[in-house]
């Protein structure tokens, strides 16, 4: 029993921090197709 609350304990840590992670990632995806949309309009 104490083995099972032990890995949900750590998954549910590893759960909490990968939503920051995602969300990290999300903004910096949004930033990229920000810079790629920019230079193609330059370049028109």
């Amino acid at each position: 029993m104490r083995k099972i609350l032990t890995v949900a304990a750590l998954a549910g840590a590893v759960l909490v921090s990968a939503c920051n992670t995602v969300h990290g990632v999300g903004k910096d995806v949004s930033s990229a197709g920000d810079a790629v949309a920019g230079a193609a309009d330059k370049s028109k």
